[in-house]
């Protein structure tokens, strides 16, 4: 059996190079999951998208290498690319783990509709604090663990220590700041190592959590959010009620086969 892919960049800041590679397959039937796995693992991408047509969206499910996840950004907004590449204009509508998401094309940019999580005020778990490398301004807890530090710089240049983070509950945290290069309003990072990925390059479903964090801190809801890995990326978001808008580029890096 041949399947085709793409393989999208997401949330780029420019460069063909830079925001989160992605997977995508669509098919006109569902997949068996072991074999979505087997194919996410064989990708070795933080994520593998794989979508079906039906009579009113579609249906999508993400897997990282290691497992399924119920929420990803950046292969949202790359299936959503793929699906105007192969004539869909739009809008388009999702069904996936966690409920029904929506994305639309404007302009040079998609736009994601996502649901969004306050955090709240936590006690720091043990060992977070020598993970990082470096004592947090405050600790809180949404779907992961987030660390707030005190600049972007800080941001920038921490190097953690990725199997501590792993030893962390969950295995998954954001570090954030406010401030940023090219007038960002905020600059973080996302490290996974409990779902098989150290760092995550860019992140549609941690700003879900952090944007509704920032927009009360910041006092106001349009924020432009900077994700500092190594590859980088941009992300325009709106606070609008409980959900968030998240808007990003995307380019296409190649596209083919697979045979399984």
């Amino acid at each position: 059996m041949s399947l085709a892919y793409w393989v999208v960049n997401a949330f780029v800041t420019g460069s063909a190079f830079s925001g989160n590679p992605a997977s995508v397959m669509v098919t006109d039937h569902a997949l068996p999951a072991e074999l979505m796995q087997q194919i996410a693992a064989q990708n070795n991408l933080a994520e593998t998208a794989f979508v079906v047509p039906k009579a009113d969206g579609y249906d999508l499910r993400w897997f990282t290498p290691g497992v399924e996840v119920k929420l990803c950004g950046h292969a949202t907004l790359a299936s959503a690319f793929v699906l105007r590449l192969i004539g869909d204009r739009g809008p388009y509508f999702f069904d996936t783990l966690s409920g029904r998401l929506s994305a639309e094309a404007q302009a040079e940019r998609i736009v994601l509709d996502f649901p969004g999580t306050l955090p709240s005020a936590a006690s720091e778990p043990e060992g977070l604090a020598e993970a990082l490398g470096v004592k947090p301004v405050a600790v809180l807890r949404a779907q992961y663990w987030i660390a707030v530090l005190e600049s972007a710089a800080a941001i920038r240049e921490l190097k953690p220590d990725i199997a501590a983070i792993g030893r962390l509950p969950g295995g998954m945290l954001i570090v954030t700041a406010p401030g940023g290069e090219d007038g960002a309003d905020v600059t973080s990072r996302f490290f996974a190592p409990g779902v098989g990925i150290d760092e995550d390059p860019v992140t549609g479903s941690m700003h879900t959590q952090i944007v509704p964090y920032w927009a009360g801190v910041l006092g106001r809801n349009e924020l432009v959010c900077r994700q500092a890995s190594a590859r980088g990326g941009v992300l325009w978001c709106e606070l609008r009620g409980g959900r968030v808008r998240m808007a990003g580029g995307a380019v296409l890096y190649a596209k083919g086969e697979v045979f399984v």
